[in-house]
């Protein structure tokens, strides 16, 4: 793997003594990598709340906080970060013993640079492998969005997230009008093709990185809306029903019901079936209105074109 496929990884390397702490940060910096240093486990998990990092390169014989507590610390808190243990201590310290708390790999001082690069190109190829076959089981096929299971998955995440956090989550469930109208005229390619349009409009009129689209099945999709208030929330589903409305896909339009997360109940399924149930609620009282607008606690609350809010129509 070459310098330019690892040019965005971020790796964070925890070393209390200098002299072999600026070794390694000059070395991983040379095989392409944004490399930050921390000094011991406390500094590291600072620098971790505040950057992302894809890889941390701890030694576990430290000050303060040692390496082993910093790896729970990790595996707890931040799951998605590979990280290789290092120590000159193999008889105190045992690969089962770091493996165990949750690191990835495991090397005994002294060791080469070439046997650390060797590690670190282990560890991308099989995190390369990882996503390539999580998107296998969590991207829809036709439409590239999320698909169903993972809706299911996430969004119990993000509603135990927003609850712990006390921030706004917001659900849309949309609805193609009239899909089987304009499949049976055109075609089901054709009507693929449309479904296809849809997931792209909803890609580049939400927050990269922070709200997430998903193929609910057939013609139905849905918005996963985190730390966001009801006008943001609108906002984005406007967003949605008037750059889809000005495609004129005649006679196809789109219903969205619109649902906030009021965490009332203790039981956190029932949390999930309440807010799908106001979403799915409001999406069918679009409908049964026409279609070609958004619902919300039992009332319209945009159509398309008639929106309040002035908003910026991003490209597609």
């Amino acid at each position: 793997m070459g310098k330019r496929d690892q040019i965005q990884l971020s790796v964070l390397l925890v070393e209390d003594n200098q002299e072999l702490r600026d070794l390694l940060q000059e070395a991983i910096s040379g095989w392409g990598y944004d490399s930050k240093t921390a000094v011991d486990g406390i500094g590291a998990l600072e620098k971790l709340a505040e950057n992302h990092f894809d890889i941390v390169i701890t030694d576990i014989h430290m000050p303060r906080m040692d390496g082993l507590e910093l790896i729970r610390h990790i595996s707890s808190d931040f799951p998605q970060v590979e990280v290789i243990a290092i120590t000159g201590y193999p008889t105190k310290y045992r690969f089962n013993d770091v493996v165990k708390v949750g690191a990835s790999d495991f090397i005994i001082k002294p060791f080469s640079l070439n046997e650390l690069e060797a590690r670190l190109n282990r560890i991308i190829r099989e995190r390369t492998l990882r996503a390539e076959l999580e998107l296998l089981t969590t991207q829809d096929e036709l439409t590239g969005l999320y698909n169903r299971r993972y809706f299911n998955e996430n969004l119990k995440r993000e509603v135990i997230r927003a609850i712990r956090q006390k921030y706004g989550l917001y659900l849309l469930l949309i609805d193609v009008d009239k899909f089987k109208v304009y499949n049976d005229k055109f075609g089901h390619q054709i009507g693929d093709n449309l479904l296809e349009e849809l997931a792209m409009i909803i890609l580049s009129n939400i927050r990269q990185d922070v709200d997430s689209g998903y193929r609910y099945g057939g013609d139905e999709f849905a918005v996963i809306i985190p730390h966001a208030n009801r006008q943001q929330s609108l906002l984005v589903a406007n967003r949605v029903l008037t750059t889809y409305d000005e495609r004129s896909l005649a006679p196809t339009s789109l219903s969205m019901g619109m649902a906030k997360l009021d965490a009332f109940q203790e039981n956190l399924e029932k949390n999930l079936e309440i807010l799908i149930m106001k979403a799915d609620k409001d999406l069918y009282l679009a409908k049964k209105s026409g279609g070609n607008q958004v619902c919300e606690d039992g009332r319209q609350v945009a159509h398309a074109g008639t929106f309040s809010i002035e908003h910026s129509h991003q490209p597609h």
